[in-house]
């Protein structure tokens, strides 16, 4: 039977308790797979063909939710309504009510008369309006006998407001004059005279406050794959009849001839059918040395012509490309990394069982005690008022500000709440090479002259004849010659053979520099520079060889460098209970040689994007918790499988949008600073959670005798907000020990 694939948006989900179930209601569907992504609000639904798209719609609709189809590709980048836009006007809206209620109830000398009622009118479109998406979320959890922190906003709020309400018209609280007493007395009283109306407010406003933070940071997960789309060429150069063209990248079909001309972006897959150069293939292998292409050689889409002008037959066009490949293996790891279900979620699942429990109880004992009606509801509903947690909207958000700030302060970019919960359990940690433990540059790193023979004057010469070309090992060897020798002689009759070498005169003598076939063709090289060009061959590095009038005179050896902090950075890794693991696309001898520097003992090389994927998916397999370090296109989808991914900041947008840390400086040490800085910002959250949580359970009792004023709730409120706080800010005292 014939299968199709369809990705819905998803609207309504509050956290990953939210995925699962939908994903658990697709699934029961005969004929259907389906992954939830809650980080991307995606379903991924792969179905027969005789199961309609109205079907998978209608079974996330009776789960509670909103799901719309694809939007068509016109519509793509106008989305109608920005999630992060819609909630920043919910939280200001409500942020500029709510102050001037708390204000008044706070403070008696702004209780003027009937300023109960202007309280009212303040507090009402908080509660109701404001705090709509946790009525919304609680309302369908209720319907699947699940209950999370938005129960517990919503149940605290709704009960605030509608005591309020009874209190204000149907009780004594409405009378002119009514006023909060600025004393902490425990007497027991109907509660007809009583209002919580900055209770209402200020928890919702505090609550929206923190999922704004959370959803703006979750809005990123998405933006990987569009930075990796907006690699490929936007436009090309088509050749019809002899005659070239230029159109939009998309209208390519397979059997087109393109032009590709130095520093272009290749625009599809191919093979080369004229011309030769060299093709920087780093975003796809990681190898810092561009890689030499002639007629029938493959070339990948949005790789880029070092130099040379090359004439490409289009391959593969679109979805079947090696880049749109690549997206979707990022998307394919982001759909399954489960997002961390919210500590306060799962606390709120035990918590509020026991609350509407303890409020029932309440309300049984007081009518059982012969007690009147009234003072048995005042009782049971203080109960689900002072249950209401301030404090514990503010755990989360509170320190992973304070903790993201001092990051940002430090160079560690934190993406989101749910990066920390990954970090406490790390325990295998999985570096690439290039750009990430060393420089990403090619260097000159060895001069080698034949006995006799100068190696400055090797370098001179080298550097001069260099001096023309814009290979990235001919500016390396350029760069190097000027730092050595100073000013460069000048060059006649400069001539590139494309994979072999350049050829020129210099100081009236025919120098060539390149590969020793091109500069010695009968391959009579001196003992030495075979020593040496067979030893930077077994490290990983490339040798160049250079001769003037037929002969060999030296050989130049040209690498990528390991940073200097990266030995250093390696050992304090291994420090923190971390196993280290080097995974290249690089050759084996290269790869091996880093290692060996950095203090590495396992090694996996020449591998493609999809296998450091497989790397990762591996060692969890084995139940090892995985970081990623990497900086390139080719690292993206093993940094968004990975439990935690980091990315160098000198690196791709890709790499960086897929990750969960970013580190702006080039520096790996500060890879071991933001685990420990995470792990001090988790710590901190469940703290505050902890603590948000004592603080209403230690004024429980007090509502269930029915001892609760409204000064006793906006006390508690206020002191457990006050100490989450300035737990928080002690995150501000951290101290990195990465070097500058």
């Amino acid at each position: 039977m014939a299968t199709d694939t369809i990705e819905l948006s998803i609207e309504g989900m509050t956290c990953a308790s939210c995925a699962n179930r939908i994903e658990r209601k697709l699934n029961k569907i005969d004929g259907v797979t389906a992954t939830v992504n809650f980080a991307t609000e995606k379903a991924h639904v792969t179905y027969d063909d005789d199961v309609t798209t109205q079907t998978l719609v209608e079974a996330i609709e009776n789960a509670g939710y909103q799901a719309r189809l694809p939007a068509p590709p016109a519509q793509d980048d106008t989305a109608a309504d920005d999630p992060v836009a819609s909630l920043r006007r919910r939280l200001l809206i409500s942020l500029a009510l709510t102050v001037p209620v708390v204000a008044m109830a706070m403070v008696p000398a702004l209780q003027f008369t009937n300023w109960q009622w202007l309280s009212l009118a303040l507090a009402a479109p908080v509660a109701i309006w404001g705090a709509w998406p946790f009525h919304r979320a609680a309302w369908a959890n209720l319907r699947h006998g699940t209950t999370t922190m938005d129960t517990l906003i919503s149940m605290g709020t709704l009960a605030a407001l509608g005591w309020s309400v009874y209190a204000l018209f149907w009780g004594t609280a409405g009378l002119p004059g009514m006023t909060h007493e600025f004393t902490f007395t425990l007497a027991r009283a109907d509660g007809t005279g009583n209002i919580y109306l900055e209770v209402a407010a200020g928890v919702t406003t505090f609550i929206l406050a923190g999922r704004y933070f959370e959803e703006r940071a979750k809005r990123r997960a998405g933006a990987a794959l569009r930075a990796l789309l907006r690699l490929g060429a936007k436009d090309v150069v088509i050749l019809r009849d002899g005659v070239e063209e230029r159109i939009p990248a998309d209208r390519l079909v397979v059997g087109d001839e393109f032009v590709v001309r130095p520093g272009e972006k290749i625009a599809t897959d191919g093979v080369v059918v004229e011309g030769s150069g060299a093709v920087d293939a780093s975003m796809l292998t990681g190898e810092s040395v561009p890689v030499d292409v002639e007629p029938g050689d493959n070339v990948v889409g949005a790789t880029v012509n070092v130099d040379g002008r090359l004439v490409v037959r289009a391959t593969k066009v679109g979805a079947d490309t090696q880049l749109a490949q690549m997206a979707r293996l990022v998307e394919n790891a982001q759909n399954g990394k489960a997002a961390a279900q919210r500590l306060a979620d799962r606390v709120s699942g035990v918590f509020v069982p026991i609350v509407i429990a303890l409020a029932v109880g309440t309300l049984g004992f007081w009518l059982g005690t012969g007690a009147s009606v009234a003072m048995a509801v005042t009782a049971a509903v203080a109960v689900l008022i002072i249950a209401c947690p301030c404090a514990l909207g503010l755990a989360t958000p509170t320190a992973l500000m304070v903790g993201t700030g001092r990051g940002a302060q430090l160079g560690i970019l934190i993406k989101g709440p749910e990066v920390l919960e990954s970090t406490r359990r790390v325990d295998t940690i999985v570096l690439d090479k290039t750009g990430t433990l060393t420089t990403g540059a090619m260097t000159l790193v060895d001069v080698v002259a034949a006995d006799g023979t100068d190696p400055d004057e090797v370098l001179r010469v080298a550097g001069a004849l260099e001096s023309g070309s814009e290979h990235p090992i001919a500016r390396a060897i350029t760069a190097g010659a000027r730092d050595k020798v100073g000013d460069l002689p000048a060059v006649a009759d400069f001539a590139n053979e494309r994979g072999l070498g350049v050829r020129g005169v210099v100081d009236d003598r025919e120098v060539a520099v390149g590969r020793a076939r091109f500069v010695a063709p009968d391959g009579d090289l001196a003992p030495e520079l075979k020593e040496a060009v067979s030893q930077a061959e077994s490290q990983g590095r490339t040798a160049v060889v250079v001769g003037w009038d037929g002969e060999a005179h030296g050989v130049l050896v040209v690498s990528d460098t390991v940073k200097p902090t990266s030995a250093e950075a390696v050992s304090r890794l291994r420090a923190l209970g971390l196993r280290p693991m080097l995974v290249s696309g690089d050759n084996e001898a290269a790869a091996r040689a880093v290692a060996g520097q950095v203090g590495i003992d396992e090694v996996i090389a020449e591998v493609l994007p999809q296998d450091k994927v497989d790397v990762v998916k591996r060692l969890q397999d084995e139940g090892k918790v995985v970081a990623m370090v990497g900086d390139g296109v080719n690292d993206a989808a093993a940094l968004a499988q990975a439990d935690l991914g980091l990315a160098m900041g000198s690196g791709t947008d890709v790499a960086i949008e897929a990750s969960d840390l970013t580190l702006v400086r080039d520096d790996l040490n500060l890879v071991p600073d933001a685990i420990r800085l995470s792990r001090r910002t988790l710590a901190t959250i469940k703290g505050n959670l902890f603590w948000a949580f004592a603080y209403n359970l230690a004024a429980l009792p007090l509502a269930a005798a029915g001892l609760l004023n409204p000064m006793i709730a906006g006390a508690a409120m206020a002191f457990s907000s006050v100490f989450v706080v300035s737990n928080s800010l002690r995150l501000r005292r951290f101290r990195a020990t990465a070097a500058g």
